[in-house]
């Protein structure tokens, strides 16, 4: 599955198929929290948290090419993310792009 982050592939003529998207609320545990809570005060990266958001951009990733794959595309174009925090220490990341089928 080709994603890009454009509106169009180099050299492909491009049949829209729809909007597909996926998406996950991640958090870290209580132990992880009291550290990076610690680590803020501190200043400096929060590598748990940025572990967390890593894993959650990939599970968002992957749900968004298995909703596109189930249409029969065979790319995502417009690809995009968003996240927001829906309670303290955990986050909804959404990844969302425009399923395509080559012609």
């Amino acid at each position: 599955m080709i994603l890009v982050n454009t509106d169009y592939i180099a050299g492909k003529e491009l049949e829209m198929l729809g909007m597909v998207k996926g998406s996950t609320i991640q958090s870290t545990n209580l132990g992880k929290d009291i550290g990076q809570a610690f680590k803020s005060m501190m200043g400096g990266e929060l590598k748990a948290y940025n572990d967390m958001m890593n894993e959650a951009r990939a599970l968002a990733t992957k749900r968004m090419v298995q909703e596109a794959e189930a249409m029969g595309a065979d790319a995502v174009v417009n690809v995009r993310y968003t996240s927001a925090s829906v309670m303290q220490s955990a986050a909804e990341v959404l990844a969302y792009g425009t399923a395509v089928k080559f012609r």
